[in-house]
């Protein structure tokens, strides 16, 4: 039994005895055998649902089908559906035949331009088109796992009806890697365009699967995922022969020493020991030709932080040493940085309120103070409005993490997602109809 695994068992017992009732029978929720019984039948329906959306992804603010084959399901099962929120998002609701309060599930749907290379039977040969360039489509991150188990908490929800003390609001989320350039967008867009209003929920739940043991759950109360901001810099410099640098300005150099000078950033000038930072270029763009210095180059990347201040003062720095190091070579340049994702902060008294109902759910161990992670997830965007829990679902351990052309789940882990959603929200309703008035 590992260390982490202890410490979760105690937290959650103690959790369990404090948050609902205060007796050791009051621990485990009044669903969890017809919760149970009920993921596990569904399991083959979920399975085939996420191989299907694998083999189909779609790009952000693009995921048409996947967006049809959910509102269709979520008809079906007689939830009000409303479509084409936040361009193809899907926002589905539920009365149940109890009076009580609101609560919110949500996944994401959206794929990434990723050339997928799993060799799985149902992988992705799909093709779009991504910054005006044409891009193969691969479920990297999981969404398609995301969107099966909360199709499957839809179903089990949906014959519970009778049972459901309040109202359970499903959002089905395009674009949480970002919008294409240009355009809107993801979690923002969907806030905007009322998917928390009308009813409003007074929690939301999400997850994400991620490496780790099949069935184990972890989170962690207040910030828990950085928030992440895009840049690019843009460079013009003095064409010449790549014969004759001295004639031009060699860009290449250039770029070079803004990389060292931001990895020096991250690494020297900010107190890793406070907080989380990372500086990470990711593109550099320029040239047609071996021999040939070119005049203008574009660099990007992404700045993950936890904290405001420590924020403001990274970008400080970096457009410090841009400026620097550019006035030195005589080029021009320009640091710009673009939309910013919050961080994901997870309600403290949500956390602890729903802690017995996450170790029921999962299969593995439960980890009730996971790690800060330099990862980014626009559920922040909705945690701005209403108090939120994001946990993360392990499933198991593929040959590469998320984002990768060989990530893939352990599908016996979208049975635990789908009761671990449906119980979060059955709890919710309950716990919060029991809580005293103030």
């Amino acid at each position: 039994m590992s260390p982490n695994f202890s410490k979760a068992v105690l937290f959650s017992a103690a959790m369990a005895v404090i948050s609902w009732g205060g007796s050791a029978a009051a621990q485990e929720s009044p669903h969890k055998a017809a919760v149970f019984a009920a993921a596990q039948a569904l399991q083959p329906k979920v399975v085939a649902w996420r191989r299907d959306i694998h083999q189909h992804p779609e790009l952000g603010n693009r995921e048409f089908r996947t967006a049809a084959l959910v509102a269709d399901h979520l008809r079906a099962l007689g939830y009000e559906v409303k479509t084409g929120v936040a361009h193809t998002g899907v926002v589905a609701t539920l009365k149940g035949g109890k009076p009580g309060g609101v609560v919110a599930l949500r996944a994401d749907m959206d794929a990434l331009p990723v050339a997928e290379k799993t060799g799985l039977p149902f992988a992705s040969k799909v093709t779009g088109e991504y910054n005006g360039q044409p891009t193969p489509v691969m479920h990297a991150c999981g969404h398609d796992a995301h969107v099966a188990i909360l199709m499957g908490a839809a179903e089990v929800l949906a014959s519970m009806k009778a049972d459901i003390a309040g109202t359970v609001v499903l959002i089905f989320q395009p674009a949480e890697e970002g919008p294409p350039p240009g355009e809107d967008g993801g979690a923002a867009m969907m806030v905007a365009e009322g998917a928390l209003a009308n009813p409003r929920p007074g929690a939301i739940f999400g997850l994400h699967v991620s490496p780790g043991e099949v069935g184990a759950i972890a989170y962690r109360s207040g910030p828990m995922m950085a928030a992440a901001d895009s840049y690019e810099i843009r460079i013009k410099g003095k064409q010449t022969h790549g014969a004759r640098p001295w004639d031009g300005i060699d860009l290449a150099s250039l770029s070079a020493e803004i990389v060292q000078a931001f990895n020096q950033i991250a690494a020297r000038r900010l107190d890793v020991a406070r907080s989380p930072t990372v500086i990470t270029v990711a593109v550099i763009q320029s040239g047609v030709r071996h021999n040939i210095i070119p005049e203008d180059m574009m660099m990007g990347g992404t700045l993950r932080t936890f904290e405001p201040d420590m924020r403001t003062a990274t970008i400080a720095q970096m457009q410090a040493a841009v400026d620097g190091i550019v006035a030195r070579y005589g080029a021009e340049g320009k640091l710009t940085m673009g939309g910013t994702t919050p961080v994901v902060t997870n309600d403290a008294e949500l956390a602890r309120l729903m802690a017995p109902t996450l170790a029921v759910a999962a299969f593995g161990p439960v980890d009730p103070d996971t790690g800060k992670i330099t990862g980014a997830e626009d559920f922040s965007e909705f945690q701005a409005v209403v108090p939120g829990l994001f946990y993360r679902l392990g499933v198991g351990f593929p040959p590469g993490t998320n984002h990768s052309p060989f990530f893939t789940i352990d599908e016996a882990a979208l049975e635990v997602g789908v009761r671990a959603q449906v119980l979060t929200a059955l709890d919710y309703l309950d716990r919060t109809a029991q809580a005293p008035a103030d």
